[in-house]
Order: C-alpha cells, then structure tokens, then sequence
C-alpha cells in the first residue's frame, strides 16, 4: 500500500488509465503536450470547409507551439518525472555513479546534481527498456535502441555540444543499476511513462522534415536535436528485430548466464517489461576489469619564459648546499648523493616523463600524413611540445624506488582513442627507468628506458638522460629513434641558479632515411635573454636538407624551407595551444597498488606542500632506507622487473606484453589498461556464437603461465 502511493505522489503526471475516447482523426489534438490540457479542440473551424492556407498557418502555429512546450520541458526545473542517482555501466564494463534527471520523452544525465556538468543526453523516443537479473545488489535495467544506432542527442539542453569528461559509454544501450529493487522498480515506471511521452518528439520531428524550421533560435536548436540520427520511425522496429537484439546481446556473458539456465534465453515478457539475461557482471575476466582512471584535479605549470628556470637560493638552503659540496669533487656522478628536499620537485621522475604526450594527438594527426617530410615534421612538433612545462623554480623529481611503477592515460576527444603511459624503475644501481606508452587505435606506440646520470663540475652540474626513446607507426612500420638533451645547472657557488636545456640530439628513421637533428643550446657567458633557450637545427631526406629549423625550444620555433625559403611557425605554445592540452587521466589514491609513485610518494610531497623541510626529509629517510634494507635481504639475487624485460643483445629494456598489430576496427573494440598490462578488447569472438563466449575465448583472457595475455591480433 505504501509502494502504491508513492507511485501515486509521485507520478501525478500520468492520466488515469480509462479507455480513450474516440477520436476523429482528421481534427488535431493536444492530447500529447507537456503539461497541457488533455481535453480536445479542433485548430480549424471545419474540416470541410478550411481551407489549404488556413492548415498551412495551423500547422506552423502547432509546430511552433510544440517546439516551444518542450523547450520549456528542458529549461523548466518543475517539469521532472523522477532525478536521483544511478550508477551506469560504461564501455569498459566498469560502474560510474552520475546524476539523472527524467524528463517527457528525455533522460539527461549529469556528473553533480546540478546542471553545470552536463555529460549527455538520451532521446527516449527510439529507445526500449528491459530488466536485467543479476547476482549484485540492487537493481539493474537496460535501455537500448533495437536497431543499435545512437540513443544519444547531438547537443546538451543548454547548447552543449561536448559533455564532461566520464568512463566512456556505449552508443546504442546504457545499462543502469539502482541502489534496491523499489528503486529500480521506481525508474521502470518512471522511464514507461517518459516513453508514453516521446511520441510527441517524434511528431515534432517528422514535421519538421516535412516543413520550414520556423520558430526562435532556442526552438531551433531543441528540433535539431530531436532529429538527430537517432531517431528513426517506430515501425520499422518490429518483432524480428527485437529478437535479433535479444540473442547479439545475450552473448555477453557465459558464467552469468548460467547461473539463470532455468529463465529464458531470449526475451520474454515480465509485468508488461522485457527481460533479458545479465550482462557481463562477474569480476574474475581481466580482460573486462580496466583500471579506473579519474581526470586530474590540478596540473602545475610554472610560468612561461626565463623566470621559472632561475632561482634565488635563501641564506638557511646555501649552508645545505655548501655542506653537500664538501662532499663532492668535480666529475663526481651523483646518483649516490642524496640531496635536501628543497630541491626537490613534489613528484617521482617516472611521473615526469609523461610530460611529453599531452599533445599524443600530434601523434595521432602524424600518422595519418601522407609524404615521409610531413609525419617528419608532425613527430618534431610532438618532441618540442614534451618541453614548454616547467616545474615553479629550480626543481628535480624524486629518484624512484626500485620497483616503483607510475600509469596513466590521456583521451583523445577528436579520435575517440586512448594514449596509454606505463613507467617502472627497473634498476636501482645504476637508476634506469623504463616506459611504454601505446595508442593502437591511431596508430602508434612508444617504447624505451632513460640512464640518468649527473655530473658535478665545481659551480655547475648537468643531468644526462642517457638512452632512446622508439617511436613505432603501426600502419606504416616505421620507426624513429629519438634521444634527448640534457639539463644543465649553473650558478650553484656563485652567480643566479639557473637551468637551461643543452646538447644535439635525434630523430631518425631508417626507412624513410628522413633525419632530425636539433641543437639547444647555453646561454653564452656574455649573451643577452634572446639567447636563453636557443634551438637550431635541419630536417633532412637523405643528404638533402629539406628546412632549417631555428627559436627558442619553450616559445616560438620556426621552419624554413630550403627549396623556396618559405617559413612558417613550426611550434608556438601560447595560449591557445596550452587549451588544447589532452587532460591527463591518473588512478586515484586510494584504488593505488603500494608501489606507484603518488602512493608510494605521497608522505614526502604532502610535507613538501606544507613547506616543512625537516618532515619531508624524515619521510624521505624512511623510504630510502627500506630500499637499502630490501637491497640487503636480497644480496646478490638480480631485481626482475615486473612490466620490463632486458634484451642483453640490443642493451635495452623492452614492455613485456606489447602489441604492435595494426588496429582492425572489424575485430578490435577497444583497449584498456589492468595490472600495468595494456590490452586489446575483441569484438569479432564475442559474436561467433549465438549465445556465449566460447570457452576458448574466456580462457584467454586470462593470465597464461608465460604471463602473456590476449591481444587484438
């Protein structure tokens, strides 16, 4: 009795059910419009007597009207059947807590309860509902589109046209969950009666393909979006079809499916509702159980230019730095020194060298050049973009442990695709840190490992990062071999701290026999501040020079053709390119195995942000010497990497499970990252059987012995 009323209270929108009176269907009815009266009229005095002009001016004065009543649906905060949180299940079959709000004919969804974080919006008038059984708690159901085209509206109800950045969601279906059954149950009759009301959307969709698009500009824009291409005419959704959707979709889970063999294997009917069988719900397949990756609160960014590479040091800090000199001689390596933390940048050097793919998408634009000069001149523009972030003064990361891994990804919005970055410290004495970074679907994958060495030369000392970087194009087989500057500090005894990038370094590809060299280069003892940050270089195919390149490797560089002398800017990071940054998408603390960097780190940069020197350096202490202990307990037994392998032949370190097939978007469906290990879900198997993965199938997903798993091949 209580459910019942509050179903009552609750859906007072909804008209008793009576038998509906007969209609002459040759007068026009407001039957369907939000929050109108239900009572009929004619819009024409007479259907014998009206005339061509007057149902002309009628129908665009409904159109209108109609137009304007949903309009004021969306906008009005009255005009709500149910809101209240979901959790719904993205692409990667991981669960996201959104907010959502059911309106007449839509289902807008949310990131907060409140409208500014708009995420998408599901136009119910082509969609169908089914229950979904489960072994979890709660309640599950599914709205999908029986013909697998969008369910989805091309812009937001304020004009939106990208959402908030969430997992990422299927086109044609969204599988909800609700926190108990009285709930979900809640959401099923709220969800029929919104879909009573979508016939209203399409007829003012039908008539505005058959008439003019009159009406004001917000009008407008509400009609585009109700003829989106999700919508399609409801008779062509017919019984075959439901049926097909029915068995594709209840493929998508073997192990569940058998724990309800005593229901039906297609749809049946359940109180006026279709049911179909879970879907992939179970959490032992690892290839379904992606790493959750957050968009990153903040990113710091010191400030463009030559002040944030020059730093005044304090009177307490130069006493630090001159008893750590005493210790030193000219040439000394000082990967053994432990240095004050107020030198230190509040983030592992693991985390730093993913600084370079905020711009992958330059990657992504460089596979698709057609000539060996322009991919060329799209991987320079890359490499520069990796330079122009800048720690606020004079800062070195963290030396990271042994064993210490750092993860994370950036999405491309353009491309739909994902850049994958995957870091360990695979060797302590001497510190090399090795890091795949992988993005099949546009095609390309990076892989190496950075030596970094120091050397102190009384009033200065350089960082060299000794090693290759191999940038590998999966649909052309090429690959280029990069190297890096190195960073030189100056001024540590006498003069103004400062940094500066020096050094040639490469970018070759053997194949094409096009050749990048670079040179950055010092500040010279007597040079002005347009010779901070110097670069000069060639592109070249073969022993031609192509273009000269030459600026400043933080600001503006510019290309010059040789053939016809004509420049242009090569790279400018102003404001408007530092916008198009990729947002970085990193895993949350607490969901943090024990030895990622944050994790791992966090105790050190928190005292470090609380400016408390003494706490910072006894956080660091601790860490250091249970480094040095393991070292001990393990003698002489060699350190074996756990993402890393090292091939003695080539002497570099090489990702255990990398997969350089090129991308086939009949077979791949997406990739995703678990356990440091990126992988390649398959879409083709999923589809051979009637109702199931096939054994074989579900077998690979797991972790074989050798430690492979399965891939798109």
């Amino acid at each position: 009795m209580k459910e019942e009323n509050l179903f009552r209270r609750r859906f007072s929108l909804c008209p008793t059910a009576t038998s509906p009176p007969k209609i002459d269907s040759r007068v026009l009815t407001r039957n369907l419009s939000y929050g109108g009266d239900n009572e009929l009229y004619p819009l024409s005095p007479g259907i014998h007597s009206i005339t061509e002009c007057v149902q002309k001016k009628n129908y665009r004065q409904e159109k209108k009207r109609v137009a304007k009543e949903l309009f004021s649906a969306l906008k009005d905060p009255s005009v709500v059947i149910m809101s209240n949180w979901l959790k719904i299940r993205g692409t990667l079959k991981s669960w996201t807590k959104l907010w959502c709000v059911l309106k007449p004919g839509i289902l807008l969804i949310y990131k907060t309860p409140g409208s500014d974080h708009w995420v998408g919006t599901i136009l119910l008038n082509a969609c169908k509902l089914i229950e979904r059984p489960s072994k979890k708690d709660g309640f599950c159901f599914k709205l999908y589109h029986p013909l697998d085209k969008s369910i989805w509206a091309m812009k937001g109800p304020k004009g939106e046209s990208v959402g908030s950045i969430t997992q990422p969601l299927p086109s044609n279906y969204l599988i909800f969950r609700a926190a108990s059954e009285s709930d979900g149950r809640c959401w099923m009759d709220a969800l029929e009666l919104a879909l009573s009301c979508s016939s209203l959307s399409k007829m003012t969709a039908k008539s505005g393909r058959d008439g003019d698009q009159s009406g004001s500009s917000e009008s407008s824009h509400i009609l585009q979006l109700l003829q989106s291409s999700a919508l399609i005419d409801q008779d062509l959704l017919n019984d075959s079809m439901l049926e097909n959707h029915m068995e594709n979709d209840a493929n998508s889970d073997k192990s569940e499916r058998e724990a309800h063999e005593d229901s039906d294997n297609g749809a049946n009917e359940n109180g006026g509702r279709l049911t179909e069988e879970s879907d992939m719900d179970q959490s032992d397949d690892v290839c379904l159980q992606a790493t959750v990756f957050v968009e990153e609160a903040h990113e710091e960014m010191g400030e463009a230019g030559e002040a944030s590479q020059v730093e005044t040091v304090s009177e307490e800090n130069k006493g630090l730095i001159w008893t750590l000199l005493k210790q030193l001689r000219p040439g000394m390596d000082l990967s053994k020194v432990v240095l004050p933390t107020f030198i230190l940048e509040p983030r592992s050097f693991l985390d730093k060298l993913s600084d370079y793919y905020y711009h992958a998408d330059l990657l992504s634009q460089a596979v698709m050049e057609e000539s060996p000069y322009s991919r060329m001149k799209q991987v320079l523009r890359w490499y520069l973009s990796g330079f122009y972030k800048k720690p606020k003064g004079l800062k070195k990361p963290y030396n990271p442990i042994l064993g210490e891994m750092f993860r994370c990804c950036w999405l491309h919005p353009q491309t739909d695709s994902c850049t994958f970055y995957i870091a360990e410290q695979v060797s302590h004495h001497p510190p090399v840190s090795a890091f795949y970074i992988s993005n099949r679907k546009d095609g390309f994958c990076i892989t190496g490992s950075i030596l970094a060495k120091s050397k102190f030369y009384g009033n200065s000392l350089s960082a060299i990062l000794d090693g290759k970087a191999r940038l590998l194009f999966l649909t052309r087989d090429e690959e280029y071999i990069i190297t890096m500057p190195y960073a030189h500090c100056k001024g540590i005894l006498y003069g103004t701290m400062t940094l500066e990038l020096g050094g040639k370094i490469t970018i070759e590809c053997e194949k094409t026999q096009c050749y990048t060299e670079l040179d950055y280069k010092l500040k010279p003892f007597l040079g002005s501040s347009c010779n901070v940050n110097q670069i000069s270089g060639k592109i070249r195919l073969g022993e031609d020079v192509l273009a000269t390149v030459d600026g400043h490797w933080d600001s503006k560089v510019h290309l010059t053709e040789k053939r016809t002398g004509q420049q242009e800017v090569l790279w400018n990071p102003g404001p408007d390119i530092r916008r198009q940054r990729l947002k970085r998408q990193v895993v949350q603390v607490d969901q943090q195995e024990a030895f990622e960097s944050e994790r791992l780190w966090q105790h050190v940069t928190r005292a470090i942000n609380d400016k408390d020197q003494m706490r910072a350096t006894q956080e660091k202490f601790v860490l250091e010497e249970a480094q040095r202990q393991e070292a001990r307990e393990r003698a002489e037994r060699p350190w074996n990497p756990r993402l890393f392998t090292f091939n003695s032949d080539t002497n570099e370190w090489h990702y255990k499970y990398p997969d350089t097939e090129a991308w086939d978007p009949e077979h791949c469906l997406l990739q995703f990252e678990k356990d440091g290990v990126i992988q390649t879900k398959e879409k083709s198997q999923r589809q051979r059987s009637s109702y199931t993965y096939s054994q074989n199938w579900a077998a690979q997903q797991k972790v074989s012995p050798t430690g492979s798993y399965c891939s798109c091949r």
